[in-house]
């Protein structure tokens, strides 16, 4: 699509194009920054999930130290949203295709809310991870409608911004609800469930100016060109376990080198989620060499920091080797996200966007679980992020031999 706003021309959907952005039909103005400024808040939502509590699990384990299993349950408050996004994310985007996107976004941004603020008064742990996982129901909702209605906003180059925008908001949001929770846990491990309310305002922000692209559409849905969308659903599911090791991995490998300073820690993760923000926010001008050039390059990036991670022994090397795993970060999931959409059409999107966030929340929760299971087959977390680098150089050399159709336009 031209650069030109003066070029108009219609979507699959039937929807009017203005230059790189779909006409309002109820305005005749394009989308533009207040709708993208509103749906990638809403991502940030389940990185909220993914992160806020993380400083208070310990105050959770030792407030409901009578509970039988106590030791099993209370990381499962943190990790449960993120399973429950990978195993019904792909059922949301049906949900998406067949009944629309923006009732489905406001319905669970309030959802959302009562959920999510529930463990302020709920009495037991048991009910505490009941909640978590109706929290994660609803993220995969959110994440599914937020990223299919950007790529149905915006097209070309202007939606692989987005897509790279929706990274950098993430990444950021991460860091600061990490501080926020650990902020609001010294009044008490409950205070954080607070933050859930911010669900609300966005809610009436999406119900106010986000608008439907296209009524519900009728008869049987489209099936999807599962020749073409599978491969890149498959190298996500790789991708969201290599893109966790380092934002998962990072301090506990500071802390095998002799690292111990929470200040220093919490300054290497900066550093190296600035480098995964700066990336990101490249990838809009990038996106012109592909996803067939810029997935393996993301892989090779993060492979080489993991490596790197692994054998250095200072602190410098440590953190220049996690800069560069950053910089792959902040390419990897936007070129991911631009490849497995690249054929899509309106009709499919939503359910190619749940697949595709399912096959990455998957590796989230996996991430962990593969490092340990490496860490125990290699002799320690140094030769396992080795393993891991290797096994990212591979899946850069497998998405080159998968080169023909990577790179096809949305």
């Amino acid at each position: 699509m031209s650069d030109n706003v003066s070029v108009v021309a219609r979507d699959d959907s039937g929807a009017t194009v203005i230059g790189d952005a779909t006409v309002n039909p109820a305005t005749g103005r394009p989308a533009g920054r207040l709708e993208a400024g509103i749906l990638l808040l809403a991502s940030c939502l389940s990185v909220l999930g993914a992160v806020l509590l993380a400083p208070v699990l310990p105050s959770i384990e030792k407030a409901f130290a009578g509970t039988a299993g106590v030791d099993v349950l209370t990381p499962l408050v943190l990790t449960a949203p993120a399973l429950l996004i990978g195993l019904t994310a792909s059922f949301a985007g049906r949900v998406v295709d067949r009944v629309g996107r923006k009732g489905l976004l406001v319905g669970a941004l309030v959802v959302y809310a009562v959920v999510g603020t529930a463990p302020l008064y709920l009495p037991s742990l048991q009910l505490v991870v009941a909640s978590r996982v109706l929290v994660g129901l609803t993220e995969a909702a959110i994440m599914t409608c937020c990223t299919t209605l950007l790529a149905d906003y915006f097209h070309g180059r202007r939606r692989e911004h987005m897509f790279g925008l929706q990274v950098v908001v993430t990444s950021v949001s991460a860091t600061v609800f990490f501080g926020i929770g650990g902020a609001l846990g010294a009044s008490g491990w409950r205070t954080p469930f607070w933050l859930y309310a911010v669900s609300l305002p966005l809610a009436a922000l999406v119900a106010r100016y986000v608008w439907q692209p296209q009524h519900r559409p009728g008869g049987a849905l489209p099936a999807l060109p599962w020749r073409f969308f599978l491969p890149p659903v498959l190298v996500t599911l790789v991708g969201g376990v290599v893109f966790y090791v380092l934002i998962v991995e990072l301090s506990f490998r500071l802390d095998d080198i002799g690292v111990t300073s929470p200040a220093t820690i919490g300054g290497a993760s900066v550093v190296s989620s600035l480098a995964t923000a700066i990336m990101a926010f490249a990838f809009g001008r990038l996106a012109r060499f592909g996803p067939a050039v810029l997935v393996p390059v993301a892989f090779v990036l993060c492979g080489t920091g993991h490596i790197g991670m692994g054998l250095a022994g200072t602190l410098p090397l440590v953190v220049l080797a996690a800069v560069v795993a950053g910089l792959g970060n902040g390419l990897i999931l936007p070129a991911l996200l631009t490849w497995a959409l690249s054929r899509l059409s309106f009709a499919q999107r939503g359910r190619g966007t749940g697949v595709w966030t399912s096959a990455l929340f998957i590796g989230q929760f996996v991430c962990p679980l593969v490092v340990l299971g490496i860490s125990g087959a290699t002799g320690g977390l140094g030769g396992a992020l080795v393993a891991l680098g290797v096994a990212s150089l591979g899946a850069a050399a497998v998405v080159r031999v998968l080169r023909p159709g990577v790179g096809d336009p949305a």
